[in-house]
């Protein structure tokens, strides 16, 4: 695995290898490696002829300056990892490489509702942070397909967004969320979770379960409301929890029965904040084409 630093180079490099046009897949992640982003470097080592991870932790995107610092960082397993698992290139930016001119100067993205509700209504500002991040990324790597967690379903469909608003030339593949065996979604924030709390945070995934199981035509707010309350009782600060059409994500209180839907959850326990969501009847990830 060849791990780059510096921009300029990363970027020629990969530029050479798309001229005798071969196929590139992308991974961006914020590091603290687990099973989950291996998933995404073995989906794209399945389709694309190179593979390129990042690591970088990117300011932007947290509301919390506290947040930040916490963020768990373990650089050198993320590296021993990306190797073992067949990452051919591993792009190690530093905050000037991504924000040559400062944070003043970064776009603005046009993301309409979608960054307004849900995540985007508890986390102002966030999904501007992730655009900006991965627009960089994406101008530096130029990648073919860019390889995303359904994890942050949200944050798929506001990347899809961003990238037909632009017109960028990359598709983007979704793998489906890694589970722990009691049904925890994987993510770098459990490993801030104590013992306790990692027994209770399978709790978020159980109470999508029943939304998923209880779900019929009709209105479908009790169903949201009991899942607030058991989450309430069990220890979990609740955010939201919500069901959305599946190719819009607008939120709906009554369903025809038909209309493909995804549940969402977001949730405190203390500190720690998880996300989590489900496809309703697992019907498949839609709309994340170029210029959906």
């Amino acid at each position: 695995m060849i791990i780059f630093k510096n921009t300029a180079d990363i970027h020629l490099h990969l530029l050479s290898k798309k001229k005798d046009l071969i196929t590139t897949g992308f991974v961006p992640t914020m590091g603290a490696l687990h099973s989950g982003h291996i998933a995404l470097v073995n989906k794209a080592r399945s389709e694309a002829e190179i593979v390129i991870s990042s690591i970088f932790v990117n300011p932007t995107q947290f509301n919390d300056p506290k947040d930040f610092a916490k963020y768990p960082s373990t650089i050198e397993n993320d590296i021993y990892l990306l190797e073992k698992s067949g990452c051919d290139i591993l792009f190690l930016p530093t905050v000037a490489a991504i924000y040559p001119y400062g944070f003043k100067s970064t776009k603005h993205y046009e993301l309409g509702n979608l960054e307004t509700i849900l995540e985007g209504q508890y986390r102002p500002g966030h999904f501007q942070g992730v655009c900006q991040v991965v627009h960089r990324l994406l101008e530096i790597i130029v990648p073919s397909i860019l390889y995303l967690g359904q994890k942050d379903f949200q944050q798929c469909k506001v990347l899809a967004k961003m990238i037909g608003i632009l017109g960028i030339d990359t598709s983007i593949s979704v793998c489906k969320t890694q589970r722990e065996p009691d049904g925890l979604a994987m993510s770098s924030r459990n490993l801030r979770l104590n013992e306790t709390e990692r027994k209770l945070a399978p709790g978020i995934y159980k109470a999508l379960l029943s939304l998923q199981k209880e779900i019929s035509a009709g209105d479908i707010t009790t169903l949201t409301s009991r899942a607030k309350q058991q989450l309430a009782h069990d220890g979990f600060k609740v955010d939201y929890i919500e069901f959305a059409i599946a190719d819009s994500l607008e939120i709906i209180q009554s369903w025809d029965g038909q209309t493909p839907l995804v549940a969402l959850a977001a949730a405190y326990l203390n500190e720690i904040r998880l996300i989590d969501n489900i496809l309703i009847n697992d019907l498949p990830f839609k709309g994340l084409a170029p210029g959906k």
